[in-house]
């Protein structure tokens, strides 16, 4: 019988934020730096939490054993998923992307509760689409060694595309609040604005 892989968190922060101008990651909606806000829910309730980065990015966490670099290897998203992956493949992800302002650790331990280990992944969904989220998500390590394999004769590194072309479970998230992103400088002041009526 084979052994469940244990889950550990992994705040995906290494992207260019070409769109929004800034590093989305150094972003305060909760006081402080957003990648640190989700790293430190996930700490919560996972025994080990790393923060995906390039490695040009400033250090903000003290322990630099919390940081997993990317390598280089693949684009887009997978770039940090596949890293963090080879680093400890026997772990499964529960991925979290730093411009999710609005996730917060009633949906992230909702996600949890409904992790499918016999899926490729477990990723919410909004309400009103069938469309898997894979930047909140869990990954399982089955599901991101078929990614490597898939990656080196598909034309796409598009994670939806991967997730909906296999056997992904897909859970209808509570609150479609959890997956609005940030991406712009409208879309941070629209959020934040939110953020400081709840």
């Amino acid at each position: 019988m084979q052994r469940l892989a244990e889950v550990w968190g992994l705040v995906l922060a290494g992207g260019k934020s070409s769109r929004m101008g800034q590093d989305k990651g150094l972003l305060h909606y909760h006081q402080k730096p957003q990648r640190t806000h989700i790293f430190e829910t996930l700490q919560q309730i996972v025994p080990a939490t790393f923060m995906s980065l390039r490695s040009d990015q400033d250090e903000e966490i003290s322990n630099p054993q919390c940081h997993i670099y990317d390598e280089n290897l693949f684009k887009g998203p997978f770039n940090g998923l596949l890293s963090a992956h080879h680093k400890f493949p026997e772990v499964a992800w529960l991925v979290i992307a730093c411009d999710l302002p609005l996730m917060n650790l009633e949906g992230i331990q909702f996600l949890l509760e409904h992790r499918n280990p016999d899926a490729v992944a477990t990723a919410f969904t909004r309400t009103d689409s069938d469309l898997p989220e894979p930047l909140a998500a869990i990954w399982e390590p089955k599901g991101l060694k078929l990614a490597e394999v898939y990656l080196k004769t598909s034309e796409s590194s598009c994670p939806r595309k991967f997730l909906l072309n296999h056997n992904c479970d897909c859970i209808s998230t509570l609150s479609n609040e959890w997956l609005e992103n940030a991406n712009s400088p409208e879309d941070y002041e629209k959020l934040r604005t939110k953020l400081s009526n709840f």
